[in-house]
């Protein structure tokens, strides 16, 4: 019987190809791609691994398309001997309003501004935003903005994937490394035969594992916070309830087991939270970035602390805030 019809394989594969990985590494052959945090990277295998997926949680406004937005804008400069391409799937904002965005990052002047309600833009700003163009058309990104079902979306990356694979020495083909951003996850199309939008992520998720296993992908996903984050008990200072669950991420069980990264961002002082968890950090102000590394496959599960700069559109690194000393009940 031929072998290659069996649906097993010996162990000693998996064993061989672990040592090639190892060695790779090792030698600095193989590398995850950094991102722009020395936090995020040293929580994770130093950086996103290829063959694996990131969710990242949180509520409007938290800083999510911020965190992916960076990670993109970045990632050629903090990457540079790395052959990768860039696949994004924007389905909440237009194309022109994250190039924007981007140009907000680099001048460092508001969004408003650079589109002349809040002052009139100057021409030598409109001539740094073209120049950063002009630099930023050569990196190899494209973009999908029109929303797919999950097959669709499983039909682009397979072509997109065997478009850009490079024809080896030996006369094969080698997939390119590929990071491929969506968001986010409930802008997806609901087939006609998935019941309901739950249905659909369990879908996606299944999707995404297939892609990941036979593509050199890095997948970042956005997903949105169930609701019951905004219940009241979850604004009251000092308590559990101000942290973010697995749980709490929108469809967490279609999506939990398939992510190699998960993870939730809180910016607590929009829920007026001044002291922050049982731990009660102190909260200084609304720009207060909280990251909940809630599964880290191949990393450390931990709590760290950003600033979200938003005039700049981008996301800082901050020490970690001190705590209120904690009140010691006095009567018997």
């Amino acid at each position: 019987m031929n072998d290659n019809n069996l649906p097993w394989k010996n162990q000693r594969e998996a064993y061989r190809e672990s040592l090639k990985y190892l060695k790779g590494r090792m030698d600095g052959d193989i590398r995850s791609l950094k991102t722009p945090w020395s936090k995020f990277n040293d929580a994770s295998t130093d950086g996103l691994e290829w063959h694996s997926m990131t969710v990242v949680g949180g509520r409007p406004g938290a800083g999510k398309t911020l965190l992916k937005d960076q990670i993109i804008r970045e990632s050629f400069k903090l990457n540079p001997n790395e052959n990768f391409r860039v696949l994004e799937f924007q389905l909440e904002m237009v194309g022109r309003t994250a190039a924007i965005r981007q140009y907000s990052s680099v001048i460092g002047r508001s969004y408003k501004y650079l589109c002349s309600a809040e002052g009139k833009l100057s021409m030598d700003d409109l001539k740094r935003c073209a120049e950063y163009a002009r630099q930023k058309v050569q990196d190899p990104i494209d973009l999908i903005e029109e929303p797919p079902t999950t097959k669709d979306f499983k039909d682009i990356v397979t072509k997109y994937m065997n478009a850009h694979a490079e024809k080896t020495e030996d006369d094969k083909y080698k997939y390119v490394n590929t990071v491929i951003t969506l968001d986010h996850s409930l802008l997806l199309k609901k087939a006609s035969y998935e019941r309901d939008k739950f249905e659909m992520l369990y879908n996606f998720g299944e999707a995404c594992t297939e892609l990941k296993r036979k593509f050199p992908i890095a997948f970042i996903i956005l997903s949105q916070l169930n609701r019951n984050i905004d219940s009241p008990d979850r604004a009251e200072e000092g308590k559990i309830g101000n942290y973010i669950l697995s749980s709490d991420i929108m469809g967490a069980d279609a999506l939990l087991q398939h992510a190699d990264l998960l993870i939730g961002i809180n910016r607590p002082g929009l829920m007026k939270i001044r002291f922050y968890g049982p731990d009660r950090y102190i909260i200084e102000d609304d720009n207060v970035l909280v990251m909940h590394f809630l599964k880290c496959r191949n990393g450390d599960t931990r709590m760290s602390f950003f600033k979200a700069e938003f005039h700049k559109m981008q996301i800082a690194e901050m020490t970690t805030p001190p705590q209120q000393e904690k009140r010691i009940n006095t009567y018997k």
